[in-house]
């Protein structure tokens, strides 16, 4: 098998226009429920559109609090963070934002298809525009249509995180925010939906951050890792991913994925100190 570490890097072609403006900007960001309970301090980060960044930090870190601020459901205590050059609160209701949670909260007396749907409902899209959404986003994430008819009830974890998915995905998100989706599943699924994840990103080409705690999750994943202390959370190293897209099952078994998520862990193991 070709080693990972021998690939040409791609040609970078230098362009004369101007940088575009990240979507995600984070300048000195702290979060805190009064001063003994400081949850991230200073974090100033840039995530640029398309880009697929992983927040990876030990349990309690602020991981998902940072998340819960770039969507805009609380807000930060001192310090700047835009999405779209907008307030978080604001772009929430005037852009694409989706979110993707650890438990897939499915409605159990709806369908699978209606609880894809949902999103569509609550905008006022009509029953055609929600069945033909629908329709388009089963295969993308794995469903035969007779899932469509499904109770959450019927199907496996792995099953239920897909509907979660396909549900933040029908509307065409510009932003996707996943925390932890594929924490409670097996290793085996876990790699799978990965690979899947991949896939739709390339497909669909929205911008990703995703939380983990996850060393080959957020490698096999990312294009930037993003490395957190523990309480309070800071940045404590933002690491590129070298490797290219598409990324398949055999990446894993690849020594330069193997030494990078070594030298990942050591970071992670003195952040957590």
């Amino acid at each position: 098998m070709p080693q990972r570490d021998s690939f040409k890097k791609p040609m970078v072609i230098e362009s004369t226009s101007a940088p575009l403006p990240p979507l995600i900007a984070a300048r000195h960001v702290t979060m805190d429920y009064g001063p003994a309970r400081v949850v991230l301090e200073g974090i100033h980060c840039d995530v640029q559109r398309g880009e697929f960044v992983a927040l990876l930090g030990p349990s309690g870190c602020g991981k998902s609090t940072l998340l819960r601020l770039v969507a805009g459901l609380i807000p930060v205590t001192s310090g700047s963070l835009t999405v779209g050059g907008q307030d978080p609160a604001e772009a929430r209701r005037s852009q694409k934002l989706a979110f993707v949670f650890q438990d897939p909260n499915l409605l159990p007396w709806r369908t699978v298809a209606a609880n894809i749907a949902l999103p569509l409902e609550l905008s006022g899209q009509t029953r055609q525009e929600q069945s033909q959404a629908v329709d388009d986003i089963l295969p993308l994430i794995g469903l035969m249509p007779d899932d469509a008819r499904k109770r959450p009830r019927n199907l496996s974890g792995g099953m239920r995180m897909r509907v979660s998915l396909a549900r933040a995905l029908v509307t065409h998100p510009d932003l996707l925010l996943l925390d932890e989706p594929f924490a409670a599943l097996d290793d085996v699924l876990r790699q799978q939906l990965n690979e899947e994840l991949v896939r739709i990103w390339l497909a669909r080409s929205w911008t990703g951050l995703f939380v983990t705690h996850n060393v080959a999750e957020a490698v096999f994943l990312a294009q930037r890792v993003i490395v957190m202390s523990s309480r309070p959370g800071r940045i404590a190293a933002d690491v590129r991913i070298p490797f290219p897209y598409p990324r398949e099952s055999e990446l894993r078994a690849d020594p330069g994925f193997a030494r990078l998520c070594g030298d990942l862990s050591q970071q992670l193991r003195e952040a957590a100190r």
